[in-house]
C-alpha cells in the first residue's frame, strides 16, 4: 500500500509541483487550500495523466485561518504518513503593507494546526516549508545552523514559527524536519516571480523592471529537484533536522534577465528598466547544501539553462490564457 500525504498549500506553485511528483512516484495525495483550485496552467498535477481519475489525489478546500477544526478532521480521516505544509503568506516587499496578515498565517494559523497535529500518533513526519529569508542578508555560504536575521516582517514572521516548532520537538518530540529552499522556479510558476514574469513581458514587449539594478546574486533552482529534495527529507531526514535545498550555481539578477532575453532573442536594453530597490531586500543568501547531499544522498538534476528553456515553453504553450491573469501579486488576507 502506497504511502499517504497531506499537502497543505497544494495551490501553490511548489505545493502543485509536489504533488505531481508525488503522484508521478505513486504515492497518495490529500491536498487542501483556502481557494478552490486554480487553471489547470498554475496545476502541474493536472498536466499529466495520473490525476484524480485513478484516486491518488483529492482535494480540500480549507483555510489555515479559519477552519483549523476542519483541517485536522480531514488529516484525521486519511491518516497521512507525512504532511508537508506549504501554505504561507509569501511575498516580501508586501508583508510591509499589511504585517499583521503575515503574522496571522505565518505564525498564528500556523500554531493552533500544529498543536492540533501533535497529538496525531500516525504521523510519521511533518515537513515545514521555511524560507532562507529568515537568515537576513549574508556574506559567503551560510549553514543550516546560522542565526537569524530577518529583516522583514514576511522573513521575521517565518523565523517566529520556525522558533516555536523547535520548542515542539524539544518539549514534545514532534517530528518536525524543515527545508529551506532558494530561489524555486519552473514551469508553473506564478507570473509575478521573476523567470515568468520575465518571459510574459518580452512576449508581450513590456518594460521588465530590475529592482536596483538587479544586483542581488542568487542560486535558482528547479522546482522538479525541490520537490524530489522535499520527498526524500520526509521520508528519510531524523526529526528535528534543517535542511537547504539549492544547487552551487550563482547569478545575479541582472544576469538571469539577460540569458532569458538572449534565449528569447531580445535585447537587454528594450526589455529593461531600471527601478528603485525593494526596502529590506537582502543581497545574497547562498546556502551551503553540503548536509542535505552527504546525509540523503540527493542531488540536483535540472541547470538553469534547461530550466528556464521549459518555462519559456510552457509560456508559450499557454500564452493566451497567461496573458489574462492578473501580472502584479494580488494579497488576499
Amino acid at each position: 500500500m502506497s504511502e499517504r500525504i497531506v499537502v497543505i498549500g497544494s495551490n501553490s506553485f511548489s505545493g502543485a509541483s509536489f504533488i505531481a511528483y508525488c503522484l508521478s512516484e505513486g504515492l497518495q495525495i490529500l491536498g487542501m487550500s483556502r481557494s478552490k483550485e486554480q487553471i489547470d496552467a498554475f496545476l502541474p498535477y493536472k498536466w499529466n495523466k495520473i490525476n484524480k481519475s485513478n484516486g491518488s489525489f483529492k482535494f480540500e478546500q480549507l483555510d489555515l485561518n479559519r477552519d483549523t477544526y476542519g483541517i485536522v478532521e480531514v488529516i484525521r480521516g486519511f491518516r497521512p504518513d507525512y504532511i508537508v505544509n506549504f501554505a504561507a503568506q509569501s511575498m516580501v516587499a508586501e508583508s510591509w503593507q499589511h504585517p499583521e496578515h503575515w503574522y496571522q498565517t505565518n505564525v498564528i494559523g500556523n500554531v493552533k494546526l500544529h498543536d492540533k497535529l501533535r497529538h496525531f500518533d500516525f504521523l510519521k513526519k511533518y515537513v515545514h516549508v521555511s524560507t532562507p529569508e529568515v537568515y537576513g542578508s549574508c556574506s559567503g555560504k551560510i549553514t543550516e545552523t546560522a542565526s537569524f536575521n530577518p529583516s522583514t516582517p514576511y522573513a521575521a514572521s517565518r523565523a517566529a514559527c520556525d522558533l516555536h516548532l523547535r520548542t515542539f520537538f524539544n518539549h514534545y518530540k514532534f517530528p518536525v524536519v524543515f527545508t529551506r529552499a532558494a530561489n524555486v522556479y519552473g514551469p508553473g510558476q506564478h507570473i509575478y516571480r521573476i523567470i515568468p514574469r520575465s518571459i510574459l513581458f518580452i512576449k508581450l514587449g513590456k518594460k521588465i523592471q530590475l529592482h536596483g539594478g538587479g544586483h542581488s546574486v542568487r542560486s535558482f533552482i528547479h522546482i522538479r529537484d525541490v520537490a524530489s529534495a522535499t520527498l526524500k527529507i520526509a521520508q528519510a531526514a531524523p526529526a528535528g533536522e534543517t535542511y537547504h535545498i539549492s544547487t552551487d550555481s550563482y547569478i545575479s539578477i541582472r544576469q538571469l534577465v539577460g540569458m532569458i532575453c538572449n534565449m528569447m532573442n531580445g535585447s537587454f536594453e528594450e526589455c529593461v528598466e531600471i527601478v528603485d530597490e525593494r526596502p529590506g531586500k537582502d543581497a545574497a543568501y547562498l546556502l551551503d547544501n553540503r548536509k542535505l547531499r552527504d546525509e540523503l544522498g540527493w542531488k540536483d538534476s535540472i541547470g538553469l539553462e534547461q530550466g528556464i528553456r521549459e518555462t519559456i515553453d510552457w509560456v508559450s504553450n499557454n500564452f493566451t490564457e497567461l496573458k489574462k491573469q492578473p501580472l502584479e501579486y494580488i494579497h488576499k488576507e
